[in-house]
């Protein structure tokens, strides 16, 4: 039986987000990393003390992850960047194509940048999901995409997860080194429930998906089936992820891009205390 949590969130930061995305904790500097993509700025959140930080990117910024020994990687328009611990931006990988713009990215057991990017059009088929290592090295893994969204791995580091929105599905991988094969659908997102975009994987290797235009996050067990969701007011939620000491409280983006008449929250950073219990995220190893 599906459990539906109803307004059991949070507002920790009542932010107006155009397109908030890619929640992630960061251990070191116990606070949480987010991105505004369309506003081209970098958000973080210290919930112990309440204090905020905005940095301003040059570009549209898909992700934010946070860097070995401090600092950010930026999956941005035109490829990925290094913000160092004093602010300094370098690039570390640059593939610019007119049309396309960075989108969702996550960071491997390994310490690898997995970087999706999509069309501002949508158009079919023209994203792609790259491999960037800590020396900028990059593969491409994925060229067939159109809406690079969800990217993570189980507990054990057998199985990827990847959610190209425009096909409603959560797909599973199995990994095998750098690179992953087999591809099948974990579980489909049905027809009026919205569409998946952001993933989290919690400690019991159940996936946490973000629904567009769903008002909602959904978790599905391993073997794909529906337990639970959280209810939530605002019709765009596009990401999540644990943050918090104890990797237990459930932070939610959400957005207001395309809304003509957005709800109140469309663009906070919502929190569900107590949600689950979350794997610990690597840093980039760059």
């Amino acid at each position: 039986m599906t459990a539906h949590i109803a307004r059991a969130y949070e507002v920790a930061v009542p932010a107006q987000a155009e397109l908030g995305e890619g929640p992630t904790w960061d251990p070191a500097a116990g606070r949480l990393v987010w991105v505004d993509i369309l506003a081209s700025r970098v958000h973080t959140y210290d919930p112990a003390t309440g204090r905020r930080t905005v940095r301003t990117t040059e570009q549209h910024v898909g992700a934010a992850k946070p860097r070995v020994g401090g600092g950010l990687v930026l999956n941005l328009r035109d490829g990925v960047g290094l913000v160092d611990p004093d602010g300094t931006f370098r690039w570390l990988h640059r593939d610019p194509v007119p049309g396309r713009r960075g989108n969702d990215a996550a960071v491997a057991p390994d310490g690898a940048l997995w970087a999706g990017t999509m069309r501002y059009d949508e158009s079919p088929g023209g994203g792609t999901l790259t491999r960037v290592t800590g020396d900028g090295t990059a593969r491409l893994v994925l060229d067939d995409v159109t809406v690079s969204n969800g990217t993570g791995w189980s507990p054990d580091g057998r199985l990827m997860y990847y959610i190209d929105t425009p096909t409603r599905r959560i797909d599973v991988f199995d990994v095998d080194g750098p690179r992953v094969r087999n591809r099948r659908p974990l579980a489909r997102v049905e027809d009026g429930a919205g569409h998946p975009d952001g993933l989290t994987v919690d400690a019991d290797g159940c996936v946490w998906v973000a629904l567009w235009d769903g008002g909602a996050v959904r978790r599905y067990t391993p073997d794909g089936r529906l337990d639970r969701v959280i209810e939530l007011p605002v019709p765009r939620t596009t990401a999540c992820a644990f943050g918090g000491p104890d990797l237990t409280d459930l932070y939610i983006t959400t957005a207001r891009t395309g809304l003509t008449a957005p709800h109140p929250l469309s663009g906070a950073l919502l929190v569900v205390p107590g949600a689950g219990r979350g794997l610990p995220q690597p840093a980039f190893a760059g």
